[in-house]
């Protein structure tokens, strides 16, 4: 008997399938029966999608209520179009219940996108049938109501001990309170007990630092995103107070206060008792709990609104990881995993996963053709009972203890563009009709999922482009190898690795580490002792990323010698931190996932290797590598470019230095002060030179000269100019000879030539404690001398400088320093320094020789050049060079 009828009609365009969805969703919801709600969605989905999308025309749908079940309805009004043909038992169109509905398809139907609406009507309804009439077809199925318990909302089948999820025997349920910003305030003992944090240590700290959130940088659904959900259930980490990361299954609800501000409680367990927390799916028949007998096609698979959730996670990471949860959930399974296609559509790479061990999660590739026969690929449903029978089948289950498993594949368009499996313990857990569940599933999921894809991709490559010109200009912004070598490293930790090794090869030599960095500052000496202690990788010229298992199997081996020892010693089986166990199981856990290493290729020469590792059982992602590979051509050019301007720089700083003089002599009764700067980055040597040397026994030569220019080509001139000095005063020469033979010297250059100033003398130290002096002052700023009293005046006159006519008439001064006295020589770089329009010139350099009355030579250079450096504070643009020459008092 019927007791309730609604009916609705639909237009022939594509957005009526979600129309006719919650038309039917709030019909059932309404008239209280949520139990049959998501199975009646899924097949008037279908349902209407053929009349709307395929056949064209409007749809009517009629809900029909009795006591015992609903009747669902579904005519259009194009009756010659044909019903898919299935090789089945049904002959008229209408099943009768206990008759098997399984169907024999063949795999080209299972690839089929359409025509599997009736192949659902056979799987989920109680009954149902298509009836004919001149004006329309209509197709109609029957879903029974399962008993209720009286107060039940959900409720599980009975199910035999073995097959109940594990608990430890006291379960702590940690409960956190977490405001709007974030901010811990609440936390209950369960949960210092968990995480071995008293509750001091952590309210009013951000939630973030204790969580270990599963996220990819650039992409997913971060903690805080979370917090602001209405409900949010899934997996993450908690960070233990004795540095431990905890797993955990959280469930968050989003609530508000007597006064309207909202918060978040977050119930918290180890992962490993999920079920204490998990939400049911979906409702199950309670056929254990009131006695009734489970019918075929109960349960099935949901539309994607109420499959994935509302509202549905908008990044590529949540959908994933919200899928593999729904869909271990709704087929009753024990772990339950989603992989993507790479574009090729050769591997599929692990992206979400749930109840697998940790090294078989993110990353992980598998090939896609795994064996031979339609089993053995992933563009295919599969349902395999016992993978014992089948060894490989599944490679990403090897060694898991998962015996049985369903996997189906996503397509778009009919290209293969990922595959999702649900795996149990037990033997001979699926069917074909739990297949077909899945597939469906997988079908309502593939779009927004190659979707969310494309989008993940696009920022991916964007966020790339974006890493690859900061990287390019920071490695461009320097010259040292050394901090070539750093930026090397840290532009890849923690972005693109947990750790990175830099090793460098020098021209007919083995590699060397020549860097090493770890996200963790405390493990950067591990792994630097570890890694010196193994070979280094071959460099092999072969482009790409290679594997390198030697780091992991040192220090496993490694942790284990370690920890033997420390048994035989009577030591505990738990390390404690600081230990040398505790020390040698961090490190392997450091270097216990994937580590690759790329060649450092400049040049066609491999110069050096990049080697990137990850923590713990993870994997590089194929984009990962694509943009390290980028980055190493890159850093292989700057790593060369560096050690060619070093070679260069030290072959320039060699010759530079054979320009200086050698060490100052010995001066009896003079006390002797240089102080030199060349102008430049990297030069030593430029246009200004001096020198002090032993002309001949108690007679001695000084000189400070000025080549005009500065850099390589100045210092040409100062290396002529100095060495000919030297040679023409051990002559015998007075010191006019000396400068005119020098200047002869000069323009023997010709073009290469260039003038120069120079003051050059003589001293003797006389038995009375006074200095002869005799000296020449070629165009060179006057030299000043300054008296005890304080008077300073100056020691020379100016004469024609050098290097520009050839006949030139120069006198020799002679002059008498007293004890105290100062003779103070430098060049136009001291005299010309300028701070805008002011220069401080002959005057400004004599008032500050005034107050340096007392002072030794060496105090007078050194408050001479502050005075100067005082006066401009920008770098020179000139050489300078300060010569002090003071006759001590008795």
């Amino acid at each position: 008997m019927v007791t309730a009828r609604a009916t609705a009609t639909f237009e022939p365009v594509g957005r009526s399938v979600a129309s006719a969805r919650g038309f039917v969703r709030d019909t059932l919801q309404g008239w209280g029966f949520s139990e049959v709600v998501d199975d009646a969605v899924v097949l008037v989905s279908e349902l209407v999608t053929n009349a709307v999308v395929h056949a064209g025309t409007a749809a009517e749908v009629t809900c029909l209520r009795d006591e015992a079940g609903i009747r669902i309805e579904v005519a259009d009004r194009y009756p010659k179009r044909t019903v898919p043909l299935y090789d089945g038992t049904y002959t008229n169109g209408a099943g009768a219940p206990g008759e098997d509905p399984a169907f024999e398809v063949g795999p080209a139907e299972l690839e089929r996108e359409g025509g599997r609406g009736l192949l659902l009507c056979a799987a989920l309804a109680t009954r149902w049938g298509v009836d004919y009439t001149p004006t329309r077809k209509r197709v109609w199925f029957r879903l029974d109501l399962p008993a209720r318990a009286a107060g039940t909302r959900f409720a599980g089948p009975q199910v035999p001990d073995r097959l109940l999820p594990a608990a430890d025997s006291a379960v702590l349920v940690a409960v956190v309170r977490v405001d709007s910003e974030g901010v811990v305030t609440g936390w209950n003992q369960d949960a210092e007990r968990l995480f071995a944090l008293p509750a001091t240590d952590v309210l009013d700290k951000p939630l973030s630092g204790f969580a270990a959130w599963p996220q990819t940088p650039g992409t997913g659904l971060g903690l805080e995103e979370a917090l602001r959900l209405s409900r949010w259930e899934g997996s993450y980490g908690m960070r233990c107070g004795d540095g431990r990361t905890v797993p955990v299954y959280g469930s968050h609800l989003r609530v508000r206060d007597s006064e309207g501000t909202a918060s978040t409680v977050c119930l918290l367990v180890r992962d490993v008792e999920r079920a204490v927390l998990q939400s049911p799916f979906r409702g199950q028949p309670l056929d254990g709990i009131a006695g009734g007998a489970h019918q075929d096609g109960a349960g099935g698979p949901t539309s994607f609104d109420a499959f994935i959730g509302s509202p549905a996670p908008d990044d590529l990471d949540g959908l994933l990881q919200r899928t593999v949860e729904r869909a271990r959930d709704m087929l009753d399974g024990d772990a339950a995993y989603l992989l993507l296609a790479t574009d090729d559509e050769t591997e599929l790479e692990v992206r979400a996963s749930c109840g697998l061990p940790s090294g078989r999660q993110r990353f992980a590739r598998v090939p896609v053709e795994a064996g031979s026969g339609r089993y053995g690929s992933a563009r295919l449903p599969a349902v395999h009972d016992d993978l014992t029978d089948q060894p490989g089948a599944v490679p990403l289950l090897t060694g898991t203890g998962l015996r049985s498993v369903v996997t189906v594949p996503l397509k778009v368009e009919g290209r293969l563009t990922g595959s999702l499996g649900v795996a149990a313990q037990a033997t001979g857990q699926y069917r074909n009709e739990d297949a077909l569940r899945l597939q469906f599933a997988a079908d309502r999921i593939a779009l927004a999922v190659e979707s969310a894809r494309l989008t993940e991709l696009e920022r991916l490559r964007r966020g790339s482009l974006s890493f690859l010109v900061e990287a390019s200009d920071l490695l461009a912004g320097t010259l040292e190898r050394d901090q070539t070598l750093a930026l090397m490293a840290q532009m890849t930790v923690p972005t693109l690795a947990a750790w990175c090794a830099v090793y460098t090869i020098s021209e007919h030599a083995s590699p060397e580490l020549a860097f090493v960095l770890h996200e963790d500052e405390d493990q950067i000496d591990g792994l630097r002792a570890l890694l010196a202690l193994i070979p280094p990788p071959e460099p092999l010229n072969v482009p790409g990323a290679r594997d390198w298992r030697a780091p992991a199997e040192a220090a496993h081996d490694a942790a284990m010698r370690v920890s033997l020892r420390s048994l035989g010693r009577g030591g505990t089986t738990r390390p404690t931190p600081g230990s040398g166990p505790a020390t040698a199981l961090a490190t392997a856990a450091t270097v216990s996932g994937e580590t690759v290493v790329l060649p450092l290729v400049a040049r066609n020469r491999v110069i050096g290797m990049l080697t990137l590792g990850k923590a713990a059982d993870e994997k590089f992602r194929r984009e990962i590598l694509e943009l390290a590979e980028d980055l190493s051509r890159r850093a292989a050019l700057a790593l060369d470019n560096a050690r060619l301007y070093s070679e260069r720089t030290a072959i320039s700083r060699a010759l530079q230095r054979s320009l200086l003089p050698p060490d100052l002599p010995k001066i009896p009764g003079v006390e002797v002060e240089v102080i030199y700067r060349a102008a430049g980055e990297g030069n030593e040597v430029g246009g200004d030179f001096y020198d002090v040397f032993t002309i001949r026994e108690g007679t001695y030569g000084f000189a400070i000269g000025d080549v005009c220019g500065t850099g390589p080509e100045a210092a040409s001139v100062t290396g002529l100019a100095r060495h000919s000095l030297r040679l023409l005063a051990r002559e015998g020469l007075t010191a006019p000879e000396v400068l005119k033979r020098l200047n002869a010297a000069i323009l023997d250059e010709g073009a290469r030539s260039r003038f120069l100033t120079l003051l050059y003398g003589e001293m003797t130290p006389r038995q009375d404690g006074t200095v002869e002096l005799r000296s020449v002052c070629a165009g060179h700023p006057l030299p000043l001398r300054l008296k005890q009293d304080g008077t300073v005046s100056a020691a020379a006159e100016p004469q024609p400088l050098l290097g520009v006519i050839e006949d030139l008439e120069l006198v020799e001064e002679t002059f008498v320093l007293d004890p105290g006295d100062v003779l103070l020589c430098v060049t136009d770089g001291i005299t010309e320094r300028r701070e805008g329009s002011r220069m401080l010139g002959d005057d400004g350099l004599a008032e500050v020789l005034s107050g340096c009355t007392g002072l030794t030579a060496g105090a007078v250079a050194a408050r001479v050049l502050r005075a100067v450096e005082r006066f401009a504070p920008e770098p020179a643009s000139d050489d300078m060079a300060i010569l002090a020459l003071r006759v001590p008092t008795p």
